[in-house]
C-alpha cells in the first residue's frame, strides 16, 4: 500500500504543518468557531485531508483541529 501511497498520515508533526496551512488560508472559518459555531471542524478537516491528499487520519485531525482552535 505505501508504494502506492495508500497509507494513512497520522504524525503529527506532519498532520501539524497542514493544518497550520488551512488555518491561516481560512481566517473565517477560525472565527466562526470562536463565535461558538462548532460545526466548522468538520469544514477545516476536509480542507486537512484535500491539503494531505486524502492521506490524513480524519480522526487524528479532527482533535488536533480541535486542539489547536481551543489554544
Amino acid at each position: 500500500m505505501s508504494e502506492r501511497g495508500l497509507s494513512q498520515m497520522s504524525d503529527t508533526g506532519a498532520l501539524g504543518e497542514a493544518i497550520d496551512k488551512v488555518l491561516a488560508a481560512n481566517p473565517a472559518a477560525v472565527a466562526d468557531y470562536n463565535a461558538g459555531k462548532t460545526v466548522v471542524v468538520k469544514f477545516l478537516v476536509g480542507q486537512v485531508m484535500k491539503e494531505t491528499r486524502g492521506q490524513a487520519d480524519a480522526v487524528v485531525v479532527q482533535r488536533l483541529l480541535e486542539e489547536r482552535l481551543a489554544q
